[in-house]
């Protein structure tokens, strides 16, 4: 049942004193996809951590999805250093991270310092 629920987390930045104006412009381009349901944006100082939940019918094409959505987002936020993933138990961690730094019993350092943990989980996956 956790595949299908949909959370859509806010936007979250591991700096609490930047504006988020980029973070969810990210996660509406994010969201555009028709075959995404479900998506989480995290920017820290330098990487941005953005997964997502593909629609049952879509896990088929899940590695052209991520494909297509990587390229998109380098052309659109060329800027940004973006690690994408629809990685389930990646997702899971970036919720979890978001719902720390919400409540606040992340400092900002300890935030990044996990936010970079989870991006190298991604890295080590592929």
């Amino acid at each position: 049942m956790a595949l299908i629920k949909t959370t859509n987390p806010n936007p979250i930045m591991t700096d609490r004193d930047k504006k988020t104006t980029r973070v969810q412009k990210i996660e509406k381009a994010v969201s555009s996809f028709p075959e995404i349901y479900d998506a989480a944006v995290i920017k820290g100082t330098k990487e941005t951590l953005v997964v997502y939940k593909v629609k049952h019918m879509h896990r088929f094409k899940m590695k052209k999805i991520e494909k297509n959505l990587t390229e998109f987002l380098e052309k659109r936020f060329p800027k940004e250093d973006i690690t994408v993933s629809s990685d389930y138990k990646i997702f899971l961690e970036a919720v979890r991270l978001n719902e720390r730094i919400e409540s606040k019993k992340f400092s900002e350092k300890d935030a990044e310092k996990r936010l970079r943990e989870i991006i190298k989980m991604t890295k080590d996956m592929t």
